[in-house]
């Protein structure tokens, strides 16, 4: 998870998702970030700079992993190396609409940089945390169904 600026809701829904699912979660973020004790759940705290976090996630993710974060760039890299990202507010970035998303995301920036005033992304509320764990729990029953079964 790209921690640093992912909603509290949404660290409470993993948490609990790693400890239903037995499944590892991994917080990476350039401040220290207080996780509960489990041996599903670690911190890992990388130094100040641009796009220190996103580098470490780059660097350990595999393909398979869930990465969960809200830059379009790092869902980029990370579907590049064959894994998942999904938005805090639920959306799944893929294959199919990451290029979109890019697209859109370098225009509002030109916008900005322009002295557009662009305004931001809405408040997250009730139904953003809503659709992330509908979209999560989807996400974590289809790779429960894949696994093999033992013996």
């Amino acid at each position: 998870m790209d921690a640093d600026a992912c909603p509290v809701p949404i660290k409470e829904i993993l948490f609990r998702a790693a400890q239903r699912r037995e499944i590892l979660v991994t917080l990476v973020a350039n401040q220290y970030i207080s996780v509960p004790k489990s041996k599903f759940i670690q911190s890992v705290q990388v130094p100040q700079g641009f796009d220190v976090a996103d580098n470490e996630i780059v660097q350990r993710v595999e393909a398979g992993d869930l990465v969960i974060t809200a830059d379009i760039p790092l869902a980029a890299e990370v579907i590049a190396k064959g894994s998942q990202a999904l938005s805090p507010r639920g959306e799944l970035y893929t294959k199919n609409n990451i290029g979109a998303r890019l697209n859109m995301r370098d225009f509002m920036d030109q916008l900005r940089s322009s002295g557009v005033e662009t305004g931001g992304a809405p408040p997250f509320n009730y139904t953003d945390r809503q659709s992330f764990a509908n979209r999560l729990d989807q996400i974590l029953a289809k790779a429960e169904y894949s696994k093999p079964s033992p013996g």
